[in-house]
Parts: structure tokens; C-alpha cells; sequence
């Protein structure tokens, strides 16, 4: 199928010279591209939908220790 794209003129020329160094075409170079993005999204969609376990404990954070200080986490942590 045809279409009609408005690419960057740098960007199309880095295309071109990437496609000629590959010793490929244009539009294959773009099909990769775009079925690399499209197969990323789709990865991307299925790891979202997994659910992210909750920790449902008791007890909270130690008494004095500051929850807005990553030093005093990470000096806590250790």
C-alpha cells in the first residue's frame, strides 16, 4: 500500500544513508522501525495489564525515620 509520510528532512536523510549502509531500502527500513515500535507497544500493553502486588501488612514505617529523605531510606535499608 501506498501512503504519503512528512518526515523530518534531517531525519530522512540519516534514514537514507542508514538504508544505503545496510544495503536495504527506504520503505523496508521504515517497515522494521515501525513493526519494532508496534511489537514494543504491544509488550508494553500486556506488562500494564498485569496486576501489581499490594503488601498488606501492619506496622508502617519505623518510628523517626523521615519517608521524604531518600538518604534516611537508604541509610535504613542498609
Amino acid at each position: 500500500m501506498k501512503t504519503t509520510l512528512d518526515i523530518n528532512d534531517a531525519r530522512l536523510a540519516n534514514a537514507k544513508t542508514m538504508a544505503a549502509q545496510q544495503r536495504t531500502s527506504l520503505t523496508r527500513l521504515i517497515e522494521e522501525g515501525l513493526q519494532l515500535r508496534l511489537r514494543s507497544s504491544h509488550r508494553e500493553a500486556k506488562i500494564s495489564k498485569r496486576k501489581i502486588p499490594v503488601f498488606k501488612g501492619r506496622g508502617g514505617m519505623v518510628a523517626g525515620l523521615n519517608p521524604c529523605s531518600n538518604k534516611a531510606l537508604l541509610d535504613a535499608a542498609d
